[in-house]
Parts: C-alpha cells; sequence; structure tokens
C-alpha cells in the first residue's frame, strides 16, 4: 500500500499534465479507484460470507409494543442459549406482556420478558424452543470472559434497522472501526441513555430505529457488543453510534437466564421507598399523562392544565418524558412513581423529547406534608 500511495503522491503533483491533457478529472478519479483496489484491502480486512452465513441464524427480529405517535414497534436480538434465551435492548418496545421474535428462517415465537436490568439496558426474552444457534456467553464466575477491543479494531454490525426484515429475510449488516472507548455523558440526560459504562464508540452509522440490541462483532465473528438505542447530544446536537461491551452485561445476562437475578434498580428503589406513601402526582404539576394501558406504557404527556407549573415551563402534549433528574425514565408508570417519591420544595428536572429535539424544563415542587408510611407487612 505504501508503494502504491508513494506513486500516487507523484502523480498528483504532476497535475499540471492531466489539466494539459484534458483528462484531469476523469484520470484522477480512475487511479484513485484502481489505488484504492490494489491496496485498500491491505489496510481494511473485511468480514466474508461464510462469517456473516454462520452469524446471521444467531440473530432474531422483535415486534411489540409502538406505532403510537411514530414511536417504532421493532427491535433487534440475538440468541445467547440453545434453550431460546435472546438479549436485546430494554425500551419501550418490550411495553407489553408479549412480543413477536421472529428467527433467521422466518419461524415465529411468542417471547416473553425473562428479566431485565434497566440500568445496563438489558432485557433478556425467552422463546420456547430447543437446539438453537447461539453466541456462548459462559459464566464469568468460573473464568469465562470477553476482553475489551482496542479502538482500530475492525467490527461487523449487525441489526434489524429501519425493518429491513419482518420474515426469513437477512438482517443488515454493516462494517466500520471502534473509534474510541468512552462513557457517554448521561449526566443531566445529555444523552437519553442509562449506560453508565465504557462503551464502543463506532465509526459507521448503526444506531438506527430497530438497530438495538443487535450485535457488533470482529471480522472473524467474534462476539464484541450489543448496540445500544439512539441517542443524540441535546448541546451539540449530534447523534452518537455506539455498542455496549458484552463484558458489561455477561454477568447480569447470565444471572438472569438462571434466575438468580435481582436488578439493582428495584433494590435501592425498594430500600428508598418502603412503606413511603406517594407524596406527589403529575396532575400537582399539571402534567396529564397518556392512560396507563399497558406494563410498560410509554410516558407521553396527554395534556397540560392550564395555568399549571407545566405551562409556564413549557412543556407541552406529546412530550416524552426520558428523565425526571437524573433517573431515566422507561415507562408512564415509572413517571408516576418517581414524581411520587419527590420531596416538598426545591425544583425537579425533566427532560422530554419533542419530535427529535431534547427540551430541558424545571418545575418547582409544591410544598406538601407527607403523610405517615405504610407499615410494612
Amino acid at each position: 500500500m505504501k508503494h502504491h500511495a508513494l506513486h500516487l503522491q507523484k502523480l498528483l503533483q504532476s497535475s499540471a499534465w492531466f489539466s494539459r491533457n484534458g483528462i484531469f478529472r476523469s484520470g484522477l478519479a480512475w487511479l484513485m479507484s484502481i489505488c484504492f483496489l490494489l491496496g485498500g484491502p491491505q489496510l481494511l480486512p473485511a468480514a466474508d460470507d461464510e462469517m456473516i452465513a454462520e452469524v446471521q441464524p444467531k440473530l432474531v427480529k422483535i415486534f411489540g409494543a409502538g406505532g403510537l405517535r411514530n414511536l417504532y414497534s421493532y427491535n433487534t436480538g440475538f440468541l445467547i442459549s440453545s434453550e431460546g434465551h435472546i438479549a436485546t435492548i430494554w425500551n419501550h418496545v418490550l411495553d407489553q406482556n408479549t412480543v413477536t421474535v421472529i428467527l433467521h428462517d422466518g419461524r415465529r415465537y411468542e417471547g416473553k420478558v425473562l428479566g431485565a436490568e434497566p440500568g445496563l439496558d438489558l432485557a433478556i426474552v425467552k422463546i420456547e424452543e430447543t437446539q438453537l444457534e447461539h453466541f456462548e456467553i459462559g459464566d464469568p464466575s468460573s473464568g469465562s470472559t470477553f476482553p475489551l477491543a482496542a479502538p482500530g479494531t475492525r467490527i461487523v454490525a449487525f441489526s434489524n434497522m429501519f425493518k429491513v426484515a419482518t420474515g426469513d429475510e437477512p438482517v443488515s449488516v454493516i462494517q466500520g472501526v471502534i473509534a474510541a472507548r468512552t462513557k457517554l455523558p448521561t449526566r443531566r440526560g445529555a444523552y437519553e441513555s442509562s449506560f453508565p459504562g465504557e462503551v464502543y464508540v463506532i465509526d459507521a452509522i448503526t444506531n438506527n430505529p430497530g438497530a438495538g440490541g443487535g450485535i457488533v462483532t470482529t471480522v472473524d465473528g467474534r462476539l464484541l457488543g450489543m448496540i445500544g438505542k439512539e441517542v443524540k447530544n441535546a448541546d451539540l446536537n449530534t447523534w452518537v453510534n455506539y455498542a455496549i461491551p458484552i463484558s458489561h452485561l455477561q454477568q447480569a445476562m447470565t444471572e438472569i437466564m438462571t434466575g438468580n437475578f435481582r436488578s439493582s434498580k428495584n433494590t435501592d428503589d425498594e430500600k428508598k421507598t418502603a412503606g413511603r406513601v406517594p407524596l406527589f402526582h403529575s396532575t400537582d404539576f399539571g402534567i396529564v399523562m397518556l392512560p396507563n394501558v399497558v406494563p410498560r406504557t410509554p410516558a407521553y404527556v396527554d395534556r397540560i392544565l392550564p395555568g399549571s407549573a407545566a405551562e409556564v415551563a413549557g412543556l407541552k402534549p406529546n412530550d416524552l418524558i426520558l428523565f425526571v433528574g437524573d433517573e431515566l425514565v422507561q415507562s408512564c408508570g415509572e413517571f408516576l412513581d418517581q414524581i411520587g417519591r419527590l420531596e416538598s420544595g426545591g425544583k425537579v428536572k425533566l427532560i422530554v423529547r419533542r419530535e427529535n429535539v431534547l427540551i430541558t424544563s424545571e418545575l418547582p415542587i409544591p410544598r406538601k406534608s407527607r403523610p405517615p408510611a405504610k407499615p410494612l407487612r
């Protein structure tokens, strides 16, 4: 490649020759194409068809809640056991009792959410089937781990972005490179992501609607990470493409599959709220939520009461509430719970999504006396 680059440099320095002969543009384009074909593969190793064909059967398409107010209703997932355990992203698509899971060959199953860890953006869905091709996750306690990949590693991303597959069609395949390993600045809702750890930032457009729960592998098919949510920096107005390393998810995956898992978020919340009576309701701030018709109805604002704190703060119907303070909101029920736990006085910060823009609002918290706690049984 270095040899080809030196020749290209000399020829570019002789551009006057191209101009005099009237072939500068066409000749330059032809020359650059030849150099890329000769030298490119030496720098950019690509995944081969055999590897892609081996990985595709381990991917699934997930269809569930959504379709409401332009909220997409599909995810991607990947099999992590021969008995039908599927890892996927924890988001609104799982906001119903069951989801539809479609395998690579078009077979359809009813899937149930076995468990989730919202703090890791991870959920495990189970279908009733055996002898399925899958990724070996292993048991971290026995020393089976997934080493972190370094920046510069070539990757291949698999996902059902934009619902390209609804039956036996293969999911999309994109090639790219790991640009960096870093933490997303989720503080204050800069990004709509609750994952606190280090992620792979990818130099490829991987995080599209439906891509969440897809996978990133090396060019030889080794599992590296799970594609995250669509996230946008509110200050910079930029999107980020990232994947969560499997090493951060491995333990939770194993514990959920074996029934030994308890969400750290639920445990913390139970400690904070044991016996407490909710002090506030969303209507105390002038916010009327969308009816909570399914277990995890998205936290959409239905209407704003005239003259309320919410109206003064600029909140509007159809806003999707993402954060209360620094806490990610996954559903209408979660929003009402978090509002109920607020303490009297001060202010509460809400992050909402309006169309494709993240908006921050502060609302004053009314002063109230908390009722006596209910006795614990």
